[in-house]
């Protein structure tokens, strides 16, 4: 793998640049699609890539579970199973470590208001995890047989599914956890961190660091310092944030981080979050969001969403966007996509995930452009100005 910076911002933090990968090239700053287990929900390999979309980003720890990794790999790897022409990423499992242990059962996420910190939810054992220093012991979902990860068994399993990037096994804490349990789970990742580059193995895998440290600028900028002396090829901006923060813990973590090695804020993907994520440093995001929101009728238009289920639209026969260049808005009206959703027929689904995925790839796409040309404020202000009007 390797990364070039083409152009900074006036801040120092913001660039625009290409990162090379055996199965393609990425021009940076961009968004990774979330296909968990090896499909983007709704879409064809062929419908992803006529979105714009240049890397896909698969979930270790479903993958693992079904069909299993030694079944992707005899498959040649994740892109060739799922017949994806470039670029993949995998995760190392450690989110879904705090979805079914310190999250289970108490609606928080990765991010947080400040109001909801408290220390209620630092047990680091859940209903399906339970954390130790090895590792991870967790029951699976689908059927509650027990499973264990450790950050030597991340490294094997995302091997053999192939992903051109993989990243170090980590603690993703709560952002309603307490300093003390941040410190404690960030050391903790720390440790594995370096038991991640021991057993990582494959030359033609970039191995990717994560950042932990929570809320904390003092822990952030400590486990930056620690994981940026690393020998990682690039760096995971992980764990959780309070909402009103999270730009300023991206760029924290950033003015310490090594400056030639790519950034990757994980599970970031609100539009405005991402003028931030990039506008501090970060080169590549995911989330499941676009598609997510999609599934459930909720649609990107640059006067903020829209809830196609709304009575306005039922007769409504103009494109769900009219500046949109997306197959759905080209060929679709909002009217259309409205009785989909209302008949729960599956076509909405896949109409409605290719134009919220075009939105967020045109809009990234965009945003490296007039990092480029020096016109990135402008952009940034007049988009979210009236985006969240």
């Amino acid at each position: 793998m390797r990364f070039s910076i083409l152009k900074k911002g006036n801040n120092g933090l913001m660039r625009a640049g290409v990162l090379e990968t055996p199965h393609g090239t990425i021009d940076t700053p961009a968004f990774a699609v979330v296909g968990t287990k090896g499909s983007v929900k709704a879409l064809s390999p062929e419908q992803v890539k006529g979105v714009g979309a240049q890397v896909v980003l698969g979930n270790t720890y479903h993958l693992y579970l079904q069909p299993g990794a030694d079944t992707v790999e005899k498959a040649g790897g994740m892109a060739k199973f799922m017949h994806w022409q470039g670029p993949t990423i995998t995760d190392s499992g450690g989110f879904q470590v705090f979805s079914l242990g310190a999250a289970f059962g108490q609606h928080v996420s990765k991010v947080a208001k400040k109001e909801s910190v408290s220390d209620e939810v630092e047990s680091p054992i859940g209903k399906l995890a339970a954390i130790d220093e090895d590792g991870v012991t967790f029951k699976s979902h689908l059927d509650g047989s027990e499973h264990r990860f450790t950050p030597e068994s991340s490294m094997r399993i995302q091997e053999a599914l192939g992903a051109d990037i993989i990243f170090a096994f980590d603690e993703c804490t709560s952002p309603v956890a307490g300093e003390h349990y941040q410190r404690e789970a960030m050391e903790r990742t720390h440790r594995w961190a370096k038991r991640s580059l021991d057993a990582h193995s494959k030359e033609d895998q970039a191995l990717f660091g994560i950042v932990q440290g929570g809320r904390s600028r003092a822990l952030r900028e400590e486990s930056a310092r620690v994981i940026g002396g690393m020998e990682f090829d690039g760096f995971g901006i992980g764990g959780s944030f309070d909402k009103e923060d999270m730009h300023g813990v991206v760029g924290w973590v950033n003015k310490l981080l090594p400056e030639a090695k790519p950034r990757h804020l994980l599970g970031i993907g609100e539009p405005g979050d991402l003028f931030g994520g990039v506008e501090h440093g970060a080169d590549l995001f995911d989330c499941v969001a676009p598609t997510r929101i999609a599934r459930n009728g909720t649609l990107y238009t640059p006067d903020g969403p829209l809830n196609i289920l709304n009575a306005r639209f039922k007769d409504d026969f103009l494109p769900l966007d009219p500046e949109c260049d997306c197959y759905t808005c080209s060929n679709y009206t909002r009217a259309y996509l409205a009785h989909l959703f209302r008949a729960k027929e599956i076509f909405a689904s896949t109409l409605a995930s290719i134009h919220n995925l075009r939105f967020i790839v045109r809009l990234m796409a965009t945003i490296r452009h007039n990092i480029l040309e020096g016109t990135f404020s402008s952009l940034k202000q007049g988009f979210l100005t009236r985006y969240y009007k």
